[in-house]
């Protein structure tokens, strides 16, 4: 059972919290390059070092759920049921994500992330390197003999169906057409 988090946990999630709140305000606002990091820390009323020791850089503030996307993903590996196919646990899992990043109030987002080359390159890595999480995940079940070769594919399929679907007049539909070619190309590995 896991104890639920103590006081000093909650006020670092809240002030991370916050200074991402600000900075998407502010960003949304006056535009990403018009916005620099000291003016983010101002306005959430902290340190330059405070806001640095929750984001390492000013385009993190703008992926602030990246961690927690990377851990729902290989989560999705791990925690499914002994025997639960592995793509269907992963479409479930991207199915909601994308639910969440196509939400209302979100376009602004993407289209400011779209007009910044720091923010495309930024988000591009970030990519990367949840394919290579969930390739480790993939790989490492006991239950799934794939190549490595295979899982890094399947992973970098998976992590790809997020952005296409994301960018669908509609999302949903998309994913589930993107999940019938992951399919098809999981079963022949």
């Amino acid at each position: 059972m896991t104890e639920p988090p103590g006081r000093r946990e909650r006020k670092k999630a809240a002030t991370r919290q916050k200074i991402a709140d600000t900075a998407l305000r502010l960003f949304l606002d006056r535009g990403y390059d018009a916005v620099g990091i000291r003016d983010v820390a101002a306005e959430a009323d902290v340190a330059v070092t405070t806001l640095f020791s929750h984001f390492a850089s000013k385009e993190a503030l703008v992926f602030e759920q990246d961690d927690n996307f990377e851990q729902r993903l290989t989560q999705a590996v791990t925690n499914r049921a002994p025997h639960e196919p592995l793509i269907p646990a992963l479409r479930r899992e991207i199915q909601e994500v994308v639910r969440h990043c196509t939400a209302d109030g979100t376009v602004p987002i993407y289209r400011m992330i779209d007009e910044s080359r720091a923010l495309r390159e930024y988000e591009e890595s970030m990519r990367l390197r949840h394919a290579e999480s969930l390739a480790t995940a993939i790989a490492a079940d006991p239950g799934l003999s794939q190549t490595t070769t295979a899982c890094r594919t399947i992973a970098r399929f998976v992590i790809d169906a997020y952005s296409l679907a994301r960018e669908a007049d509609d999302p949903q539909a998309a994913v589930d057409e993107i999940f019938q070619m992951i399919e098809a190309a999981w079963e022949v590995t």
